[in-house]
């Protein structure tokens, strides 16, 4: 079971405000305001989940990209279907959640009519959490799935080199009166940003996330952040991630292994590679037979007895929603560390910082 974050000291702020805050602060930097809108739904949708790593953490780090001009504020997006139920779209070097919403706004066209979309995705940056894009086409019924490559922080199954990345698997599945599954998870045991976060906090890391430079096991999350971090299920995950990179990279024309850039790195486009395919849930059967159907899985699953030393049997993603619908009616709490880089920002942008609830 996912172990639960410390949650003290931190303050609590409402989500709306902190959408605001993240899509006026794009907007003062050139980003147009619906693309700035996508930008602050993807990051305050991690912060919701619980997964910070991938939320407010990162608007600094995109905000210096776009003022060095590494990513377009206003990219050049194109599209071609090369094929009835496929497309393949150029980002033009946008913000990965501008990209990705309309790789999958795409898809999810595409299996309206065709019954399965698939579109690859190249010169595109960080997308966020890949949940966000899953959600687009759960919500209107489709069964969808996304994939991404990630610049080289994991070290292969053997080696202590950093060669692949942290890669994502996602998969969202509609159902009827329960809630959708959203599985959304890193191929490493866990996602680097969980690390930088934890070195922002002078916080150690667990055992068996990462390596050092020298290859060895390590808690410090600094030196992990100098090492490599691990992939899940030793040569499992490893393969995982690096059919997603051929996936996603090499088969999309994106850059992909050594070649992919950092986003800590302000003088080189990151050329991210994504994927995505979404397909209708009523191919074999009534939307509302399938979603009978789903409902009585999930509950067969959560009836299941659970093992000694064990609370409950959870759905894939269950304890995301759960503290979603927790934080949305509490508060989103933010480190001190970020609230103050947030302040920073807001201050070099005009833009007012939201008080805490």
């Amino acid at each position: 079971m996912k172990k639960a974050q410390d949650l003290r000291g931190r303050p609590r702020f409402r989500h709306e405000s902190l959408r605001r805050f993240v899509a006026e602060t794009l907007e003062k930097i050139g980003v147009p305001a619906n693309d700035a809108i996508a930008v602050s739904e993807n990051l305050i949708l991690a912060e919701l989940r619980g997964v910070d790593s991938h939320g407010l953490i990162r608007l600094p780090v995109y905000f210096s990209r776009l003022t060095a001009g590494i990513v377009q504020a206003q990219p050049t997006i194109k599209i071609d279907s090369p094929y009835p139920a496929v497309a393949w779209v150029d980002g033009g070097n946008g913000l990965g959640a501008v990209v990705g919403k309309r790789a999958i706004e795409k898809a999810t066209e595409i299996a309206r009519t065709q019954g399965t979309g698939f579109v690859g995705v190249c010169h595109s940056n960080h997308f966020g959490p890949a949940a966000f894009y899953l959600q687009h086409a759960v919500d209107q019924g489709f069964i969808a799935c996304a994939i991404s490559n990630a610049p080289p922080n994991m070290a292969a199954f053997g080696g202590r080199q950093r060669f692949l990345g942290t890669n994502p698997f996602a998969v969202g599945i509609p159902a009827g009166n329960e809630a959708p599954l959203i599985f959304d998870a890193a191929t490493s045991v866990a996602a680097r940003g969980k690390i930088i976060s934890a070195a922002e906090r002078g916080e150690p890391i667990p055992g068996g996330w990462a390596i050092d430079p020298q290859g060895r096991p390590t808690t410090d999350a600094k030196a992990a952040l100098a090492g490599a971090v691990l992939p899940f299920g030793g040569p499992k995950g490893s393969a995982i991630s690096f059919i997603i990179d051929i996936i996603a990279g090499v088969h999309s024309g994106a850059a992909f292994g050594l070649r992919l850039n950092t986003l800590e790195n302000l003088t080189e486009p990151q050329n991210l590679g994504h994927a995505f395919f979404v397909m209708r849930a009523d191919l074999f059967q009534p939307q509302k037979v399938f979603c009978e159907r789903m409902d009585e899985i999930l509950n067969m699953l959560r009836s299941t007895p659970p093992a000694e030393g064990t609370e409950r049997v959870l759905i894939p993603g269950e304890i995301e929603t759960e503290t979603a619908a927790q934080f949305r009616e509490h508060g989103i709490p933010v480190p001190p560390e970020i609230v103050a880089q947030l302040e920073a920002l807001g201050q070099q942008t005009g833009v007012t910082f939201p008080a805490p609830v």
